[in-house]
């Protein structure tokens, strides 16, 4: 894990200091050893910042020269297959000379040989890289195929100071001298549906994210032009996804936990390759404790796994994490969070995440990271494994839906939801402490005023874009903005062979995964210097999930079906079965409580009316519904307050 950034400018004459400028925006992605290199000639210049993972000796060190001098590499992220690559390459080349172990010079050496196309096809990984060809002249920028690693891109100022920026965060090109930082008014509306600006688009115009499973090449003419060629994609989740609906594996339910279990092993066996120590993320939940099992049953000495939990029961999955632990013989760190611990991290978000980002989950990841620091470099996690085998809550509802959808007509649907939201959520939390079927579920009353607010759905898609949206009609809130389109808002049935649950299990690994989860666990823990890894978002065990039939992902009510009968091998179910709760934090008792002064603050209407970027009134409104208890509106109004904290940060 690293950070990589750099420029093409017709003009270098100050480009030492601006190169070494961007690397220290960036260092704590890599504290350990930086780098820079130019061609003057050319106008191309690279810079790295180095976390020493794999290979940590100076043979590893970037931007990095092929052997044959035709390539310049700088690289973020981890190769998990680079040993067999380095091996095919042993058996093809023998004019290779190696000068270390790490998977950067692998990674080089395969595009040598290769080319860039057919080498992206054969490595197993989490990266985003620059490279510069020399013969060419041109520069190739990559991301991974599900999007692990991060890659913004784009053009900044104007005639013969025109320059092309990357970097792995906005950071490193806002320090460039060129670098406008206009607001993109539009994308904030964005941010108000989805708590994060998906890719291609960022907070700033003429700046984009590169997508996942894409890659770009410009050439010196296009640079010296100012153009930016269309992105390839290289790897298509929608072909996977077709592709293993229509060959679907056929085995016996015990086959297939045997089958899937041995896969994962793999995964998780390639992920825990380091040179420097190495832990878990354990939370309590089905995934986690999933990939800690399994990382227990691949070592011969105590791995070390990390957890924080909360004083509020309710949000609390701490005990269980704990008792999992010891279960399992791991050495386990935990840390309990309470308000004072939020209010320290919370005036570093708009920092750490570089542009508006509103999942609030993202404070437990930043005070995990940390945790986890004082102990270990690397520390995987078990994201991904809800959208892969039909965990959310979402999916489930959408399950029952199609029965309301033809048993229940519109009006008489939206009479229903009037009528429930007309008894305020925590009333309905209450209630449902006297009612056995419903006294398990946390938030209860949260959770029916959001099932009320989609039962105006008219179809199935209709339904998963509003459990998508924090904010139903951004543009009503937002001052002078029009909504840019995006994958879910002009999604055309491209999956059309799939059924409502598995769409919505392919549209969040194609947008909810890496424009959310994965922005929030890199941006988390490289703010701490900390590499994270996923092994649930190997490609080859993505393709092989979309082989599984849904049955076994869904059944008996419960998502993940398959997952917990692995788990079962290792942990006891009554540690496992009960209610998903998630990576929540208490967000909304702590906006009535510890967080009302600092809210009131960036919510004030004055403050509001003299920004001028949002209808004061209807957030008002809600604010006042939220401290009254009326309404739990903790995720629209975290929405707004983490674009004031970034306005506040950024002095625009």
């Amino acid at each position: 894990m690293c950070g990589i950034n750099g420029f093409f400018s017709k003009s270098l004459n100050t480009y030492n200091d601006i190169i070494t400028a961007m690397n220290m925006a960036i260092s704590h992605r890599g504290p350990d050893t930086n780098g820079k290199w130019e061609d003057k000639n050319s106008g191309i210049v690279l810079g790295h910042q180095r976390l020493s993972i794999i290979d940590i000796t100076s043979a590893g060190n970037q931007p990095m020269q092929s052997f044959s001098k035709r390539y310049i590499l700088t690289f973020n992220g981890e190769i998990y297959n680079h040993l067999e690559i380095r091996n095919e390459l042993k058996i093809n080349n023998s004019k290779i000379i190696w000068r270390g172990n790490s998977d950067t010079e692998t990674l080089i050496e395969a595009i040598d040989f290769w080319g860039i196309e057919t080498t992206l096809k054969k490595i197993e990984g989490m990266f985003a890289f620059g490279l510069w060809d020399k013969k060419t002249h041109s520069l190739i920028l990559a991301r991974d195929r599900i999007g692990e690693k991060p890659l913004y891109y784009g053009w900044q100022g104007e005639g013969i100071n025109k320059v092309f920026l990357f970097g792995s965060e906005l950071k490193a090109l806002k320090v460039h001298p060129e670098f406008k930082g206009e607001i993109n008014r539009d994308t904030i509306a964005l941010q108000l549906r989805y708590n994060c600006i998906p890719a291609p688009y960022s907070i700033y115009k003429n700046i984009y994210k590169l997508q996942p499973g894409n890659y770009l090449e410009l050439k010196e003419n296009d640079l010296k032009k100012g153009l930016i060629p269309n992105t390839i994609n290289y790897w298509s989740l929608k072909n996977c996804a077709i592709y293993g609906n229509i060959n679907q594996i056929k085995l016996s339910d015990v086959d297939f936990q045997k089958d899937l279990e041995r896969q994962l092993k793999l995964s998780v066996k390639k992920q825990m390759m380091s040179d420097v120590p190495l832990g878990a993320f354990l939370s309590g939940g089905i995934d986690s404790s999933l990939i800690v099992a399994l990382m227990q049953s691949e070592s011969i000495k105590s791995i070390n796994t990390f957890t924080i939990g909360f004083s509020e029961n309710e949000y609390n999955e701490a005990l269980y994490a704990k008792k999992i632990a010891n279960h399992l013989g791991t050495n386990h760190t935990e840390l309990y969070v309470s308000s004072k611990n939020a209010l320290e991290v919370i005036p570093q978000l708009p920092t750490i995440y570089d542009e508006p980002f509103s999942d609030s989950s993202q404070i437990p990841t930043i005070i995990l990271s940390k945790l986890a620091k004082k102990h270990v470099k690397v520390a995987l996690s078990g994201d991904a494994g809800d959208e892969l085998f039909c965990g959310y809550n979402r999916y489930l509802i959408s399950k029952n839906f199609s029965n309301i959808l033809n048993l229940i007509p519109l009006n008489l649907r939206k009479i229903l939801a009037s009528a429930i939201k007309v008894i305020p959520s925590q009333n309905w939390s209450k209630l449902s402490k006297f009612l056995p079927k419903y006294n398990q579920y946390n938030n209860f009353g949260d959770k029916l005023h959001k099932g009320a607010d989609v039962l105006g759905a008219r179809t199935q898609f209709d339904l998963y874009y509003m459990l998508r949206s924090h904010w139903h009609d951004p543009s009503e809130i937002i001052k002078n903005c029009n909504e840019p389109k995006t994958i879910l808002n002009k999604f055309n049935s491209e999956v059309k062979n799939l059924n409502s649950q598995e769409q919505m299990m392919f549209l969040d690994i194609l947008t909810y995964l890496p424009d959310d989860i994965l922005v929030k666990l890199d941006r988390a823990a490289m703010s701490s210097s900390i590499e994270t890894r996923v092994p649930f978002l190997d490609h080859k065990l993505i393709e092989y999930a979309w082989k599984i039939p849904q049955y076994l992902k869904y059944r008996d009510g419960k998502g993940k079906w398959i997952l917990r009968k692995i788990l079962s091998k290792y942990v006891p179910k009554t540690l496992t079965d009960r209610p998903k709760m998630g990576f929540a934090v208490p967000i909304d008792m702590w906006l009535r409580g510890p967080l009302k002064d600092w809210a009131e603050n960036l919510l004030s209407q004055k403050r509001l009316q003299q920004e001028g970027y949002f209808n004061s009134k209807l957030i008002r409104d809600k604010w006042s519904d939220h401290l009254s208890e009326k309404r739990n509106w903790q995720s629209d109004l975290w929405d707004i307050l983490m674009f004031q904290a970034w306005i506040d940060e950024n002095g625009q």
